[in-house]
Protein backbone atom coordinates (compact mmCIF):
# COMPACT_ATOMS: atom_id res chain seq x y z
CA UNK A 1 0.00 0.00 0.00
CA UNK A 2 1.24 3.09 -0.75
CA UNK A 3 0.95 6.12 1.83
CA UNK A 4 3.31 9.35 1.81
CA UNK A 5 3.37 13.10 2.07
CA UNK A 6 -0.41 12.89 3.23
CA UNK A 7 0.34 14.31 6.71
CA UNK A 8 1.84 17.87 8.06
CA UNK A 9 4.97 18.90 8.21
CA UNK A 10 5.20 17.73 12.21
CA UNK A 11 3.38 14.14 11.58
CA UNK A 12 5.99 13.60 8.77
CA UNK A 13 9.54 14.75 10.17
CA UNK A 14 8.95 13.67 13.62
CA UNK A 15 8.46 10.43 12.37
CA UNK A 16 11.43 7.69 11.29
CA UNK A 17 11.93 7.34 7.60
CA UNK A 18 11.74 4.19 5.41
CA UNK A 19 15.10 3.54 4.20
CA UNK A 20 15.46 0.82 1.08
CA UNK A 21 18.75 -1.44 2.49
CA UNK A 22 19.99 -2.66 -0.99
CA UNK A 23 21.03 0.28 -3.90
CA UNK A 24 18.37 0.17 -6.07
CA UNK A 25 19.88 -0.96 -10.08
CA UNK A 26 20.62 1.31 -12.44
CA UNK A 27 17.50 0.87 -14.88
CA UNK A 28 14.37 2.34 -15.16
CA UNK A 29 11.67 0.26 -13.88
CA UNK A 30 8.33 0.21 -14.92
CA UNK A 31 4.88 -1.33 -13.29
CA UNK A 32 2.98 -4.11 -15.81
CA UNK A 33 -0.50 -4.31 -15.68
CA UNK A 34 -0.73 -7.81 -14.40
CA UNK A 35 0.35 -6.65 -11.18
CA UNK A 36 -1.96 -5.67 -8.21
CA UNK A 37 0.23 -5.00 -5.88
CA UNK A 38 3.31 -3.70 -6.61
CA UNK A 39 5.22 -6.61 -6.43
CA UNK A 40 6.91 -7.27 -9.96
CA UNK A 41 8.72 -5.41 -11.85
CA UNK A 42 9.84 -5.22 -15.70
CA UNK A 43 13.39 -3.81 -15.86
CA UNK A 44 14.41 -1.86 -18.86
CA UNK A 45 18.08 -0.24 -19.60
CA UNK A 46 17.72 3.52 -19.70
CA UNK A 47 18.96 3.45 -23.33
CA UNK A 48 16.12 1.73 -24.66
CA UNK A 49 13.46 4.22 -22.95
CA UNK A 50 11.68 5.11 -26.24
CA UNK A 51 11.10 1.04 -26.87
CA UNK A 52 9.15 0.96 -23.29
CA UNK A 53 6.18 -0.60 -23.18
CA UNK A 54 3.50 -1.58 -20.82
CA UNK A 55 0.46 -4.03 -21.04
CA UNK A 56 -2.24 -0.98 -21.84
CA UNK A 57 -0.16 0.75 -24.30
CA UNK A 58 1.72 0.02 -27.68
CA UNK A 59 4.50 2.58 -26.32
CA UNK A 60 5.26 5.82 -24.74
CA UNK A 61 6.73 7.81 -27.74
CA UNK A 62 6.87 10.78 -25.32
CA UNK A 63 9.55 9.68 -24.27
CA UNK A 64 11.82 9.22 -27.49
CA UNK A 65 14.66 12.14 -27.52
CA UNK A 66 14.10 12.67 -31.18
CA UNK A 67 10.77 14.06 -30.46
CA UNK A 68 12.03 16.49 -27.75
CA UNK A 69 12.28 19.34 -30.04
CA UNK A 70 8.73 19.12 -31.01
CA UNK A 71 7.59 19.00 -27.43
CA UNK A 72 6.79 22.08 -25.76
CA UNK A 73 9.46 23.89 -24.19
CA UNK A 74 7.79 23.17 -20.20
CA UNK A 75 6.77 19.99 -21.13
CA UNK A 76 10.39 18.67 -22.03
CA UNK A 77 12.02 20.68 -18.62
CA UNK A 78 9.28 18.70 -16.64
CA UNK A 79 10.39 15.49 -18.54
CA UNK A 80 14.06 15.86 -18.26
CA UNK A 81 13.53 16.52 -14.76
CA UNK A 82 11.28 12.88 -14.29
CA UNK A 83 13.87 11.30 -16.19
CA UNK A 84 16.63 12.63 -13.84
CA UNK A 85 14.80 11.00 -10.64
CA UNK A 86 14.68 7.69 -12.07
CA UNK A 87 15.91 5.01 -10.15
CA UNK A 88 15.62 7.27 -6.96
CA UNK A 89 14.82 5.26 -3.62
CA UNK A 90 11.56 5.88 -1.79
CA UNK A 91 12.11 7.04 1.54
CA UNK A 92 9.20 8.44 3.57
CA UNK A 93 10.08 12.37 4.36
CA UNK A 94 12.75 11.98 1.44
CA UNK A 95 13.02 15.34 -0.91
CA UNK A 96 16.47 14.22 -2.41
CA UNK A 97 18.30 11.99 -4.55
CA UNK A 98 19.15 10.02 -1.77
CA UNK A 99 15.83 9.25 -0.65
CA UNK A 100 11.99 10.75 -1.95
CA UNK A 101 8.38 10.02 -1.30
CA UNK A 102 5.62 10.63 -3.87
CA UNK A 103 4.85 14.33 -2.91
CA UNK A 104 8.27 15.36 -2.68
CA UNK A 105 8.75 13.86 -5.81
CA UNK A 106 5.96 16.14 -7.43
CA UNK A 107 6.62 19.04 -5.71
CA UNK A 108 10.56 18.70 -6.56
CA UNK A 109 9.84 17.96 -10.98
CA UNK A 110 7.83 21.24 -10.44
CA UNK A 111 10.18 23.74 -8.16
CA UNK A 112 13.06 22.13 -10.90
CA UNK A 113 11.67 22.08 -14.12
CA UNK A 114 9.23 25.49 -13.96
CA UNK A 115 9.85 27.45 -10.72
CA UNK A 116 6.46 26.28 -9.70
CA UNK A 117 6.07 26.34 -5.96
CA UNK A 118 3.56 23.38 -5.11
CA UNK A 119 2.19 22.53 -1.23
CA UNK A 120 4.52 19.60 0.46
CA UNK A 121 1.91 16.82 0.94
CA UNK A 122 -0.23 14.56 -1.27
CA UNK A 123 -3.31 16.36 0.45
CA UNK A 124 -2.57 19.96 0.02
CA UNK A 125 -1.36 19.11 -3.44
CA UNK A 126 -5.18 17.81 -4.03
CA UNK A 127 -6.78 21.03 -3.39
CA UNK A 128 -4.18 23.31 -5.63
CA UNK A 129 -4.58 23.91 -9.12
CA UNK A 130 -7.31 23.34 -11.38
CA UNK A 131 -9.67 19.70 -10.70
CA UNK A 132 -9.80 17.63 -14.14
CA UNK A 133 -12.57 15.31 -12.98
CA UNK A 134 -12.65 13.39 -16.40
CA UNK A 135 -9.84 10.79 -16.73
CA UNK A 136 -10.15 11.37 -20.55
CA UNK A 137 -9.31 14.89 -20.43
CA UNK A 138 -5.72 14.59 -18.86
CA UNK A 139 -3.05 16.23 -19.77
CA UNK A 140 0.48 15.48 -19.77
CA UNK A 141 1.56 17.28 -15.81
CA UNK A 142 -1.47 16.84 -14.44
CA UNK A 143 -0.73 15.51 -10.92
CA UNK A 144 -2.61 12.41 -10.21
CA UNK A 145 -4.31 11.26 -7.00
CA UNK A 146 -4.80 7.42 -5.31
CA UNK A 147 -6.45 6.29 -2.24
CA UNK A 148 -4.12 4.35 -0.56
CA UNK A 149 -4.11 5.36 3.50
CA UNK A 150 -6.31 4.70 5.75
CA UNK A 151 -4.62 7.40 7.47
CA UNK A 152 -4.86 10.16 4.72
CA UNK A 153 -6.75 11.57 2.05
CA UNK A 154 -5.22 10.96 -0.63
CA UNK A 155 -2.63 8.75 0.10
CA UNK A 156 -0.76 8.90 -2.90
CA UNK A 157 0.00 11.31 -5.98
CA UNK A 158 2.38 11.09 -9.33
CA UNK A 159 2.25 13.14 -12.91
CA UNK A 160 0.43 11.98 -15.64
CA UNK A 161 2.38 11.43 -18.48
CA UNK A 162 0.16 10.73 -21.51
CA UNK A 163 -0.46 7.41 -22.80
CA UNK A 164 -2.00 6.47 -19.50
CA UNK A 165 1.55 6.26 -18.41
CA UNK A 166 2.38 8.48 -14.72
CA UNK A 167 5.72 8.88 -13.13
CA UNK A 168 5.51 8.59 -9.04
CA UNK A 169 7.82 7.50 -6.03
CA UNK A 170 6.51 3.88 -5.30
CA UNK A 171 7.02 2.99 -1.93
CA UNK A 172 7.94 -0.26 -3.01
CA UNK A 173 9.55 0.69 -6.29
CA UNK A 174 11.35 3.56 -5.68
CA UNK A 175 10.73 6.19 -8.50
CA UNK A 176 9.15 4.71 -11.46
CA UNK A 177 6.89 4.52 -14.53
CA UNK A 178 3.02 3.04 -14.24
CA UNK A 179 0.36 2.51 -15.99
CA UNK A 180 -3.06 3.94 -14.37
CA UNK A 181 -4.88 0.93 -16.33
CA UNK A 182 -2.75 -1.24 -13.76
CA UNK A 183 -5.53 -2.63 -11.14
CA UNK A 184 -3.97 -1.64 -7.94
CA UNK A 185 -3.97 2.01 -9.25
CA UNK A 186 -6.84 1.80 -11.46
CA UNK A 187 -9.45 0.89 -8.23
CA UNK A 188 -7.30 3.43 -6.07
CA UNK A 189 -7.46 6.66 -8.87
CA UNK A 190 -9.73 10.03 -7.01
CA UNK A 191 -8.86 12.67 -9.49
CA UNK A 192 -6.32 15.12 -11.14
CA UNK A 193 -5.63 18.89 -10.96
CA UNK A 194 -4.00 20.62 -13.30
CA UNK A 195 -0.87 23.15 -12.48
CA UNK A 196 -0.85 26.39 -14.42
CA UNK A 197 2.74 27.43 -15.91
CA UNK A 198 2.28 30.60 -14.36
CA UNK A 199 1.61 29.61 -10.93
CA UNK A 200 4.27 30.73 -8.52
CA UNK A 201 3.99 30.84 -5.02
CA UNK A 202 6.50 31.33 -1.83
Amino acid sequence: MNGCSSSTYNDRYNKPGETQNEKQPKSVRFTSKEKSKENETQTVDKAEIPQIETGDTTSYSDVQQEEFDETPVDDSKILFEIVSFIDTPYKYGGSTSNGIDCSSFTQNIYKNSLQIFIPRTAREQYKFGEEIDIPGKLVFGDLVFFNTSRRAYPGHVGIYLGDNLFAHASRKLGVTITSLKTTYYAKRYVGARRVSNNISEN
